[in-house]
């Protein structure tokens, strides 16, 4: 069994409520907004909070490799049953540390944190941060939804925003290249009055220029 992972609250206890519900949020209409950053070609994914792993398996259909993080047991086993895929690879891990994935020193294509910046708080965001940009692959990309609206009860979320989240990413050498405020595609979320913004960054490539100015940055600064 894993430890208790701050942030999962109310998730193992109700994980055949959330199975039955993820499995009926269509993948194209919640990820509609950032399809586009998907790539064409066979690339290497990372789903972070994979839940009972509806995307990694779409994306695995899609042709992508991909490595589904999930810390609850309850979601991870139901994920793995519901399902199996030689494309899909599952670890038991855990924001905003990261560990075992750090500790394969392997970078993706896609990095994928869907409804689950919100389990972190201020620190802890701040902590995650250089840990996700880092399995971000030179002019990869990181994908992100937050939430934002009432908590239901039992579980543990807190206030995220876009300007917190880009400032971080930011810092991380990641640009901003989506920022969209959406509705809940879901009818309850809606009625409770729940929004989301959709974040994309794509990081840098470091070479060329880049590698000028860091190595002169005096020199840079002149040229702006």
């Amino acid at each position: 069994m894993s430890i208790k992972v701050s942030g999962t609250e109310g998730y193992a206890e109700n994980a055949e409520h959330f199975v039955k519900q993820w499995q009926n949020i269509p993948f194209a209409d919640q990820h509609k907004p950032v399809l586009h950053l998907i790539p064409e070609i066979p690339s290497r994914i990372l789903d972070v909070g994979s839940g009972v792993g509806t995307d990694a398996v779409a994306f695995s259909a899609m042709g992508h490799t991909v490595v589904a993080v999930e810390p609850v047991d309850e979601l991870r086993a139901a994920g793995i049953e519901l399902h199996p895929s030689s494309r899909v690879e599952w670890i038991n891990d855990s924001l905003p540390d990261l560990t075992i994935l750090l500790s394969r020193k392997e970078t993706f294509d896609v990095v994928m944190l869907t409804a689950v910046w919100m389990h972190l708080d201020e620190e802890m965001r701040r902590r995650a941060m250089p840990n996700v940009t880092s399995l971000v692959s030179d002019g990869g990309v990181l994908i992100m939804s937050l939430r934002h609206g009432p908590v239901p009860q039992g579980r543990c979320m807190f206030a995220v925003s876009a300007e917190e989240t880009i400032q971080l990413a930011r810092i991380e050498g990641m640009q901003p290249v989506l920022n969209l405020r959406t509705e809940s595609i879901q009818q309850v979320n809606r009625n409770m009055g729940v929004t989301w913004t959709r974040l994309a960054f794509r990081k840098r490539q470091q070479r060329g220029i880049d590698v000028v100015e860091q190595m002169f940055p005096d020199r840079a600064s002149t040229r702006r």
